[in-house]
């Protein structure tokens, strides 16, 4: 089958996470698409094809070489984001992009613009899949899972393309934090792996946050407001306090590159009580450390004013950054960009701004860099996927194996 075909198939089929759902996967239509995924491999060739019974598909494409090489893995993952309607992805292929506004939907006037998206200007000429603007296209990973079947049957097409032993795995849950809860890594048995899930042609990743979860607690005390002179404890305007104790400039939406933030993404009160979540991310580990030691210095600096119990922080570390697991094995990103460029394709190794099922695969002790599937606009209704980059993808994948035979 081909890649673009592939691709086309596998988004239509809904296989959102559910972090509230408290089964693994999260969603029953992951299991399914699991099943569906492993029915496919064992169609091409693949050998070991296996789906474990937390929905992770693995795979296995024999050496083709006597010689002693080490064990390649290649990592997708088979949810798409809870962030945006997945359901009845309906993608269609704009033909020669000319540059110019694209309609997505003209009954609702949802239009891919340029103006609001400059990047769509890299790729006139180009053959592009968009979305209908009611949902998103999940290229953020199935086209990560195309482009390694792609690679996997050109390899097994071509016997003179020296390879050695390949391990394959789709998994669930990685938009909602869980894709490495249950990855066996001793099973898995590669000596290094390369998850397929990164954006734009050409981009390369090794460097992740450092990334944490707080939840902060403000336990007030509601008293009529007539009668609540020196009684009442508001905990929503505590609240407000300790969100603008905070850096104003050290948000998401103030921050570029390797700088890091403080985030509030969830709020929720009475007078009683309130509850605030934040995601908190910095590069350097000294400064991610210093980060969590401000929240529990404005927590006490709080419970100094207002009494003792009065705001109760929880923090509690998410992923770390994997450049220190895999700056000892750097030969593992020398690989990639010397597939990239015997491809074609410019490497652009840029810093990934949250994290990838290889950050914590690498604190497993399975070195993953992270590999461009194509993909522009995740999460969205604006999501698109320019096809030549699709199947670079493809094509990088399958090169990078031959790289590594050849070291």
């Amino acid at each position: 089958m081909d890649i673009v075909e592939r691709f086309l198939t596998y988004a239509k089929v809904n296989t959102q996470s559910d972090e509230t759902s408290g089964i693994v996967p999260s969603t029953l239509s992951q299991m399914d698409f699991a099943q569906r995924l492993a029915a496919d491999l064992e169609a091409i060739g693949m050998s070991d094809v296996s789906v474990s019974e937390y929905g992770y598909v693995t795979a296995t494409l024999p050496s083709n070489t006597s010689r002693e090489l080490p064990t390649v893995g290649f990592i997708a993952h088979m949810d798409t984001s809870p962030d945006f309607s997945a359901k009845h992805v309906n993608p269609r292929i704009v033909t020669n992009y000319d540059g110019k506004d694209i309609v997505l939907n003209e009954e609702k006037g949802i239009v891919l613009s340029p103006t609001e998206f400059p990047e769509l200007q890299n790729y006139q000429g180009q053959d592009i899949i968009v979305t209908d603007g009611t949902t998103l296209l999940g290229a953020d990973d199935k086209a990560g899972i195309a482009a390694i079947f792609s690679a996997m049957e050109a390899l097994m097409s071509n016997p003179s393309r020296e390879h050695g032993k390949i391990r394959v795995c789709f998994t669930p849950d990685e938009e909602i934090g869980q894709g490495a809860d249950h990855f066996d890594v001793e099973a898995f048995g590669a000596d290094f792996a390369y998850t397929i899930d990164g954006g734009a042609i050409g981009e390369l990743e090794f460097e992740t946050f450092n990334a944490a979860e707080a939840v902060v607690v403000i336990n007030g005390r509601n008293v009529h407001p007539g009668y609540a002179y020196h009684k009442m404890r508001n905990s929503m305007r505590i609240a407000s306090q300790f969100t603008v104790m905070l850096p104003s400039f050290q948000t998401p939406e103030h921050t570029n590159g390797y700088d890091g933030f403080f985030h509030l993404n969830f709020m929720e009160g009475t007078v009683e009580k309130t509850t605030l979540k934040y995601i908190i991310r910095d590069f350097k580990r000294d400064r991610f450390e210093d980060r969590k030691k401000e929240m529990l210095h404005l927590t006490n600096k709080l419970n100094a004013e207002f009494g003792p119990g009065t705001v109760e922080t929880t923090i509690r570390d998410q992923y770390y950054n994997m450049r220190e697991k895999i700056e000892p094995v750097m030969y593992v990103v020398d690989y990639a960009r010397q597939a990239m460029a015997d491809c074609g394709v410019e490497c652009k190794t840029v810093p990934v701004r949250g994290g990838t099922d290889g950050s914590r695969l690498s604190f497993m002790g399975l070195p993953t860099p992270n590999i461009f599937a194509g993909g522009e606009n995740f999460h969205g209704k604006y999501e698109y996927l320019p096809i030549p980059s699709l199947r670079k993808a493809g094509e990088v994948v399958a090169r990078l194996a031959e790289v590594v035979a050849a070291h």
